[in-house]
């Protein structure tokens, strides 16, 4: 996927060239909180993502017609790229942060399916070329707001520029193995649950690609993630042969680590949190809910939208 990051800079332009990428308008602040400096954006009009939102479940909720799946058919103006054969990648098309990717299975599966090979396939051919956070937000209550499952790829830094890192990572280096036969650790500053690894998914298997290393390296994350969903408490549960989540989560991927968080609710006074707030980036719709999140605390914040960290990873 050599020209992944050309065709980003190129299908971002011609889709806000024909109005099919609306992207959100945010001024930017920084919240200091537990060790983390967290970045936090604020909307100055969100009427056209509401408007495009509220339309379907209005319709779903009257009767007149289901939700429409905006990943089939996609909008051609947002595709990017044919990642594999099972997946694709387009533009967000209501974006916060530039140059945001969605990856997206060709055939409809649920948000609420475990990831599996061909998901981690996808996302590392696109990880290799864009050094960037990825995220699976696993259920409404981990802030998905479509049903159709979709990774999705932000590059870093998150905000300017700077080495290709993510806030939380001023505290991933104190993180403890606490599964010696597994890489599977817990990190002191996060209050809680969750489970984190290392891992390397960007070696490049050189082309042409080795389609037995690209094989081996998608089972090696596979194997990382259900690992981590089952040291974080997140049970798989079997519908009709798929593996299916037994509670939401949210999953943050880069080149380096791995990261899973189980979730209660999607919401705190307010204010909705997907993965990105985990790593460190918060978007808030007003200056109202702006202040909420600085007198509560962005970490605060975070714990309150989780499983109780006296339930952590068990060191046995």
């Amino acid at each position: 996927m050599a020209t992944l990051r050309a065709a980003i800079e190129r299908q971002t332009a011609h889709a806000l060239a024909c109005g099919a990428l609306h992207s959100i308008e945010t001024a930017h602040t920084f919240i200091d909180d537990g060790g983390m400096r967290f970045s936090v954006r604020v909307a100055e009009n969100l009427a056209r993502k509401e408007a495009a939102r509220l339309t379907p479940q209005t319709s779903a909720a009257s009767g007149s017609q289901p939700p429409r799946d905006p990943f089939l058919p996609y909008e051609a103006d947002l595709f990017v790229a044919d990642l594999s054969p099972t997946h694709v990648a387009l533009l967000n098309k209501f974006n916060v942060i530039d140059r945001h990717l969605l990856i997206v299975t060709r055939r409809y599966e649920p948000q609420e399916a475990l990831l599996d090979a061909a998901d981690f396939a996808a996302l590392i051919d696109a990880l290799r070329e864009v050094d960037g956070l990825a995220f699976y937000n696993g259920g409404a209550a981990a802030g998905a707001s479509q049903s159709h499952k979709h990774l999705q790829l932000v590059p870093l830094p998150l905000v300017g520029d700077g080495p290709p890192l993510a806030p939380l990572e001023t505290l991933l280096g104190a993180a403890q193995t606490v599964h010696g036969a597994r890489p599977i650790a817990i990190v002191p500053g996060l209050p809680f649950r969750h489970a984190f690894a290392r891992i390397d998914l960007a070696r490049d298997p050189g082309p042409p690609a080795d389609p037995r290393a690209a094989h081996d390296a998608a089972q090696v994350a596979l194997g990382c993630y259900r690992a981590l969903l089952d040291a974080a408490g997140v049970p798989a549960l079997d519908v009709g042969g798929v593996a299916h989540q037994g509670a939401p989560y949210n999953l943050l991927v880069t080149r380096r680590w791995m990261l899973v968080v189980p979730r209660v609710v999607e919401y705190v006074e307010g204010i909705s949190v997907n993965s990105l707030g985990f790593a460190g980036s918060f978007f808030v719709r007003n200056a109202a809910h702006l202040q909420t999140l600085a007198q509560l605390g962005p970490m605060t914040a975070l714990e309150r939208v989780s499983v109780a960290r006296e339930d952590a990873v068990s060191r046995g």
